[in-house]
């Protein structure tokens, strides 16, 4: 039997991430005893203080033992905690020793959405691949550049430590778990029940780019300006480089550190941004669509856009049009 801890951190925290990882591998170890076989999942909630509200008082959440009570577990799962980064530290700093510790002694760890942050700070994502909330992408790369952040990706799994893109992605790494943990059949079994899309693997569809403009670069913010008011016309690095008076090399590296974008990716971005607010209107054709946001060739179009999003702009535009909806 795994033993698991779910922790329960101070501030406003995802109760829903708390009761529905909870939910979901009691269900497995139902599951697995109605088939005649032993529980798999032996679930405590850890805190560092017996009773603590959440939500703003809108829920107290008692958790069973406190960190100086476990002296080993299996596996720990993170909730999202939604507070002020800097403030969710001071508040919940004594699990970060607790944490590595554990990881020392063999645990797993899981970090569900923003709680990555928290998870990075304390150094045991450095130089492994992870995720978070896309909307927290560029923020995190920035607080933490040694962590290697592919905030496309759904669930990662690295060196015994797994992370979940936003909000309700927590699901698919909860089913991920399962499937390590209980086989496939069973994982199958339980995405069927809490209809959880098994081995979704990209966030990319949900992602609104809005650009990255908490930089405080002059140049790169009036480039970023140009580029998102020009966007259908031709754009070249080289124009750009003339109109900013500045190197290519130059404006290149600047522009990739601000943005984390090549110049070229952020146009192909703002394009596509472009075309997926058209699609969801569903009153144009992929076609009308894609001349509108400045591509002629329909494969070079196709390409980029499911480079982008993980989808095809018809497949777009079917799952999200208006017109879509019955």
């Amino acid at each position: 039997m795994k033993h698991i801890s779910i922790l329960v951190p101070k501030g406003r925290v995802s109760v829903v991430n708390i009761a529905g990882t909870h939910q979901m591998l009691s269900w497995v170890n139902e599951h697995l005893q109605q088939s005649g076989r032993d529980p798999l999942f032996e679930m405590q909630l850890v805190g560092l203080e017996k009773c603590i509200d959440q939500e703003g008082g809108l829920f107290a959440i008692a958790p069973e033992y406190t960190i100086d009570k476990v002296a080993k577990t299996d596996l720990i799962i993170i909730p999202a905690i939604h507070e002020d980064f800097e403030k969710s530290l001071r508040d919940n700093g004594d699990f970060i020793p607790w944490l590595i510790q554990q990881y020392k002694n063999g645990a797993e760890i899981v970090s569900l959405c923003i709680s990555s942050f928290f998870l990075a700070a304390t150094g045991l994502l450095d130089g492994k691949p992870c995720s978070t909330h896309w909307q927290y992408a560029q923020v995190f790369r920035e607080l933490f550049p040694k962590a290697i952040l592919t905030d496309e990706k759904i669930v990662t799994e690295a060196s015994g430590i797994y992370t979940s893109g936003g909000a309700y992605a927590f699901t698919n790494l909860v089913i991920h778990l399962i499937q390590k943990y209980a086989g496939r059949e069973t994982a199958i079994m339980a995405a069927k029940g809490f209809m959880v899309d098994i081995d979704r693997s990209s966030q990319s569809p949900f992602m609104i780019f809005l650009g990255q403009k908490n930089h405080k670069d002059a140049l790169v913010l009036k480039a970023q300006a140009y580029i998102e008011e020009n966007y259908k016309a031709k754009i070249s690095v080289n124009d750009l480089c003339e109109q900013m008076a500045v190197s290519r090399r130059t404006f290149e590296r600047r522009f990739k550190n601000a943005t984390s974008n090549t110049v070229l990716q952020y146009l192909q971005r703002v394009k596509v941004e472009a075309a997926k607010k058209e699609l969801e209107k569903g009153r144009k054709t992929v076609n009308e669509v894609m001349f509108e946001v400045g591509y002629s060739d329909s494969k070079a179009f196709r390409d980029v856009f499911r480079k982008v999003t993980s989808m095809t702009p018809m497949d777009y535009q079917h799952k999200y049009s208006s017109r879509a909806v019955r």
